[in-house]
C-alpha cells in the first residue's frame, strides 16, 4: 500500500545483492545509486531483467523508480532490482499478484 504522498518501498535480493526500491507514480525514469539505468547497466540484457515486471503488468513509463544498490556483481544486482521492482508493484496493486507470482518474479533467490 502507498503512503500518503503514493510512494512505494521495497526491497529485492539475490544472493548477496540488495535493491533497495523507491517506487511511486511518474514519468518512467529509474535512477540506480544517483545514475541512469543506461549508465549503470551498459547491457541490454541486464535492463531487459529489469523492465520485466513493469512490462508484465503494462507498468511501463508509469512509475518513477529510485534505487539504491549493494553487494554482488551486475547480474545480481539486476536480479535483485527485478525482485524489489516486483514487490513494489505488488504493494501498488493486489491485483498485480497473480501475473508477478505466474512469472516467478516474487520468488527471493537466496542461494
Amino acid at each position: 500500500m502507498a503512503d500518503a504522498t503514493g510512494i512505494v518501498t521495497s526491497t529485492g535480493k539475490r544472493k548477496s545483492a540488495i535493491a533497495r526500491v523507491r517506487m511511486q507514480p511518474g514519468t518512467g525514469t529509474i535512477t540506480c545509486n544517483g545514475r541512469t539505468i543506461e549508465d549503470y547497466f551498459p547491457r541490454e540484457a541486464s535492463r531487459m531483467i529489469i523492465h520485466q515486471p513493469l512490462e508484465a503488468v503494462n507498468g511501463m513509463g508509469r512509475y518513477d523508480i529510485a534505487v539504491n544498490l549493494s553487494g554482488g556483481g551486475l547480474s545480481g544486482q539486476a536480479d535483485a532490482l527485478r525482485h524489489g521492482i516486483s514487490r513494489a508493484l505488488e504493494k501498488f496493486d493486489e491485483g498485480n499478484r497473480p501475473t508477478l507470482k505466474k512469472n516467478g518474479m516474487l520468488t527471493s533467490d537466496a542461494r
